[in-house]
């Protein structure tokens, strides 16, 4: 598929609006704090704990602290590990996948102890506890 001087003129001009709302200049592991830090061209630091990011939530200092920023500084890479983040994501609030992020939610949820959970709980048990699952034939 051959791609036309418009295409490759509108792409260019989304790239351009896409690096204009802020795009990473430098990037480093803070061992004390357990964070990445993101300084971008606009002059604001982000700053973020490595437990919330895909990929990076179990891995060693060193592996962490080995940070590359791709050429248009969109994108955020960790060689050691294998791992990428995307920089307007994580100005969105995205640190992840939409599946990674899906199960961080939901892992979330499950984890809340809500009045309404706790009385459900307590019904389920008073009717002889969670249903059994049944094999399909």
């Amino acid at each position: 598929m051959a791609i036309t001087e418009q295409e490759l003129a509108q792409a260019e001009a989304r790239m351009a609006e896409t690096r204009a709302a802020g795009h990473a200049v430098s990037a480093r592991y803070d061992r004390r704090r357990s964070r990445v830090v993101v300084a971008l061209n606009t002059g604001v630091e982000l700053t973020f704990p490595t437990r919330i990011a895909e990929g990076l939530a179990d891995a060693s200092p060193e592996s962490l602290a080995e940070i590359e920023i791709s050429p248009a500084g969109l994108g955020l890479h960790w060689p050691k590990l294998d791992a990428d983040l995307y920089v307007p994501g994580l100005l969105q609030g995205v640190f992840g996948s939409k599946q990674w992020m899906a199960r961080q939610l939901g892992a979330e949820g499950g984890r809340a102890r809500t009045e309404a959970k706790v009385a459900a709980s307590r019904l389920n048990g008073r009717k002889g506890g969670r249903p059994r699952k049944h094999a399909s034939a």
